[in-house]
C-alpha cells in the first residue's frame, strides 16, 4: 500500500546585514508555520552558510534547518560531516545536510580557492566519492578509504559519548547521473527542472529516480522536493524580467502555482498525487504570498 507522504514546506532565505536581522527574520519563518529554512552556499555573496544556521539555531526550537545545497568542491568531505555533526547537535537534530555537485554559477568561487571547475562528469564522481563518505562518518563509522578524488585515514567525526540523530542527505540533482546517484544514496532529492518544466518532464526523472533506488535495494521512501520560482503573480525579483507566472502555469509548469490560496493548495495536492513531491519551498521575497498556502495545507 502506498502511503501519502506528509506536506513540507521551506524558507530558502539569504543572511541578511546584520546579525538581529537575521534572526529576526528567522523567528519569523518558524513563527509563520514553515517546517525548514534552507540557505545556499557561496564564497562571493552572503555569509557563511553554516555559521549562520548555527546562529538559527540557537533562537528557533521547532524550524528543521539546511544547506541548499553546499558546493561539494569548496570543502573535505570530512569536514562536511565534522561540521554536519556539530549543526546537528547544537539543534538538537533539525539539521539537514544539503549537498550539490555544483552549478556553473560557482565557478568563480572555485576560482577563488585556486580550484578548477571541472567538467560535470568529473564533478558528479567527486560528489558520488564525498557523499559515500559522508554517509559513512554521520553513521559513526571510522573510515579510512583511499579513492580517485579523497583519501581519509581513521576518519571520525562522532564525538564519543554522543547519541547522534540520523542526519538527512538532501541531494541536488537535475540529469541522469545526479538523480541516479540521488536515487541510491539520498533522503530528499531536490528536482533540479527548468523553469518551465511540465508534468512529463518532472515525472521522467521521477521514474530515473525510483528505479536507482529500486536497483540500490532501498526501501525507505524518498521525499521530493521542488523550489516554486512563482506564487500567484508573485516572483522573486532576480526572475521578474524572466519570468511570466501566467504563462508558466498555462504550460503547466512544475515550478509554478497561482490562483486563489485554495486553488494553490489544490495544485500542490495533485502535484503530490500524481509525482509523489511533497516537499515544496519558496524564496523569502515569496514567504507572504504563500503563506495562506501553507495554512491551508498545514497538517496534511
Amino acid at each position: 500500500m502506498t502511503t501519502t507522504p506528509p506536506f513540507r514546506f521551506g524558507v530558502v532565505a539569504t543572511p541578511a546585514r546584520t546579525g538581529t536581522a537575521w534572526l529576526d527574520h528567522v523567528r519569523d519563518v518558524e513563527r509563520l508555520g514553515f517546517d525548514t529554512l534552507v540557505a545556499p552556499d557561496s564564497i562571493a555573496h552572503g555569509l557563511s552558510v553554516l555559521p549562520v544556521l548555527a546562529a538559527a539555531a540557537t533562537v528557533t526550537s521547532r524550524l528543521h534547518l539546511g544547506t541548499y545545497v553546499l558546493a561539494n568542491d569548496f570543502r573535505h568531505p570530512v569536514l562536511v560531516a565534522k561540521d554536519a555533526v556539530t549543526l546537528a547537535v547544537l539543534s538538537d537534530g533539525r539539521f539537514e545536510l544539503g549537498i550539490g555537485a555544483g552549478h556553473p554559477g560557482t565557478g568563480p568561487d572555485n576560482a577563488m580557492l585556486g580550484r578548477t571547475f571541472d567538467r560535470p562528469g568529473v564533478r558528479v564522481s567527486r560528489l558520488a566519492e564525498s557523499v559515500r563518505i559522508i554517509r559513512r562518518l554521520l553513521d559513526g563509522e571510522t573510515v579510512t578509504t583511499t579513492g580517485e578524488h579523497y583519501a581519509t585515514t581513521d576518519a571520525c567525526v562522532v564525538p564519543r559519548g554522543t547519541d547522534l540523530p540520523h542526519v538527512p542527505l538532501l541531494i541536488g540533482a537535475g540529469g541522469p547521473r545526479m538523480i541516479t546517484l540521488a536515487g541510491q544514496t539520498a533522503d530528499t532529492v531536490a528536482l533540479g527542472i527548468p523553469l518551465d518544466a511540465d508534468d512529463a518532464t518532472a515525472a521522467a526523472l521521477v521514474k530515473v529516480l525510483r528505479d536507482a533506488a529500486t536497483a540500490a535495494g532501498r526501501d525507505a521512501p524518498l521525499e521530493l522536493n521542488v523550489n516554486l520560482m512563482a506564487v500567484g503573480d508573485a516572483v522573486p525579483r532576480y526572475l521578474a524580467d524572466r519570468v511570466d507566472p501566467t504563462a508558466l502555469a498555462a504550460s503547466g509548469a512544475v515550478s509554478v502555482v497561482t490562483g486563489s490560496p485554495q486553488q494553490m493548495a489544490n495544485q500542490l495536492r495533485e502535484r503530490r498525487e500524481r509525482l509523489g513531491i511533497s516537499y515544496f519551498v519558496v524564496s523569502e521575497e515569496l514567504m507572504d504570498a504563500f503563506t495562506p498556502v501553507l495554512r491551508i495545507l498545514s497538517g496534511e
